[in-house]
């Protein structure tokens, strides 16, 4: 059965370019993006440099200029050294991200005064997304409260995250979030099946009564977003594992997985990996973008058969049912499987564009 579905948007990837394009670069991490049937993704700016400043976005855009093959968006990342200079740059982003918690990269920011004022600096027409765990996720909350700006939350993975930001939102707070698919189907459990180096992941794989209180909870959650981490097989079966999984090929699949067992529906899918990320962060509309989904070919994930440079999966081996077979981005057909059939640079930057929302199909609380 095939099924025709609008072009899936993903808020949370790291592309590695500039700096770690043994990783990642835009054109793998973009082809990636369609055969997942990702038709725009928004990049995060732990790069190397990390984006920062004038220099790092203009870096990034070009590489992601010449050699994207879907649409995408950069976002600046929050320092205690552009305090005053990162909002001036917000109509050049997909918004504005904090790292109040340690994750790869350099970019950490725990001085409450700078992320207080990086809130009221930053205009209200962009999103903040943060990366924050545990009581950090109050902080920002508490921050973000009582300078009234909408925040957004990064790949929450344990009950106590999810509790807290339902009774954020039922105070009325704008509040929003995401759960990557990792932490909906994986637990501290499958570490010994993936790895100890494989399995390390900023938020850390949790327990089960995590994973089931995300799922009790599918209501508060906003967004299914992959954050889609690559490091090498190399790295991550080093000495020093760096955290981060590949997901954004697994993404569709695995969470189809869910709608068949019947903890979810193609609508609640539709809402958290279209609807409210294009609302939640102002994307234009993909006019005549479509991806078609053979519901019943099953195929078993295989990290060597990925686009992503990578080339590993946590979900190495999971035979799963869904596959996209075309992707059509603005009245082009880009991706007939296997195969990327638009050159690099195709992709546009949506930046700038029209921001005008479209009807939101609402969750039920």
């Amino acid at each position: 059965m095939l099924l025709t579905l609008p072009g899936l948007i993903d808020p949370h990837v790291h592309m590695r370019e500039p700096g770690q394009t043994h990783k990642e670069d835009w054109h793998s991490g973009t082809s990636a993006a369609l055969a997942g049937g990702f038709t725009c993704i928004l990049a995060m700016p732990n790069t190397q440099p990390p984006l920062v400043d004038v220099p790092g976005l203009e870096a990034a855009e070009e590489c992601a200029r010449k050699k994207a093959v879907c649409d995408y968006g950069l976002f600046l990342g929050a320092g205690t050294e552009n305090v005053e200079t990162a909002a001036p740059l917000a109509p050049k982003t997909a918004g504005l991200k904090m790292y109040l918690d340690l994750t790869f990269g350099p970019l950490q920011l725990n001085d409450k005064a700078a992320i207080a004022a990086h809130m009221t600096n930053w205009p209200a027409a962009k999103p903040i997304v943060v990366h924050a765990e545990g009581r950090k996720i109050a902080l920002a909350i508490q921050i973000a409260a009582r300078l009234k700006r909408s925040l957004h939350i990064a790949h929450v993975s344990r009950k106590s995250e999810i509790l807290l930001i339902k009774a954020a939102k039922e105070k009325g707070l704008a509040v929003t979030c995401e759960v990557t698919p990792h932490h909906l189907t994986l637990t501290e459990e499958d570490i010994p099946r993936i790895g100890a180096g494989r399995s390390e992941v900023r938020p850390r794989l949790a327990a089960k009564a995590d994973r089931e209180a995300l799922w009790e909870n599918l209501a508060v959650i906003d967004c299914f977003a992959t954050d889609h981490a690559p490091h090498t097989t190399a790295e991550k079966d080093g000495e020093n594992p760096p955290p981060g999984f590949p997901g954004l090929e697994t993404a569709l699949p695995v969470m189809l997985g869910a709608v068949r067992d019947g903890r979810l529906t193609i609508e609640d899918l539709l809402i958290r990996m279209h609807d409210n990320p294009k609302r939640i962060f102002g994307i234009p509309e993909q006019v005549v973008t479509m991806i078609e989904v053979d519901l019943d070919a099953r195929w078993t994930i295989r990290g060597q058969y990925l686009k992503t440079l990578c080339a590993w999966t946590p979900f190495e081996g999971m035979s799963v049912r869904g596959l996209v077979t075309k992707v059509d981005l603005r009245g082009n057909t880009v991706y007939e499987a296997p195969h990327v059939i638009v050159e690099p640079g195709y992709g546009r930057n949506i930046s700038g564009g029209s921001l005008a929302p479209d009807p939101v199909r609402p969750i039920p609380m």
